[in-house]
């Protein structure tokens, strides 16, 4: 299995400290592993949370939920195992 460098969520500082607030899961106040890949390239991570955030809010019609439920299925068509 292959491994990724991250900083832990909790040393997060300078841009990546500023970002914590908006990728961090409200409930329990930690980063998915999905995001803190980025952890290395803050640039890379502003970028994530703004395509998500445009994906999840693209349409009136969709609840978060159905938006997150296309997401697994695609996903798992695709074979994508995260």
């Amino acid at each position: 299995m292959g491994w990724i460098d991250t900083i832990d969520d909790n040393e997060w500082g300078g841009d990546l400290g500023g970002m914590r607030g908006r990728v961090a899961d409200p409930k329990t106040g930690k980063v998915d592993h999905i995001m803190s890949i980025h952890s290395l390239n803050p640039q890379s991570l502003a970028a994530h949370d703004a395509l998500y955030r445009s994906a999840m809010s693209g349409t009136a019609t969709l609840r978060t939920v159905d938006r997150e439920m296309i997401a697994l299925v695609v996903s798992s068509i695709n074979e994508c195992h995260y």
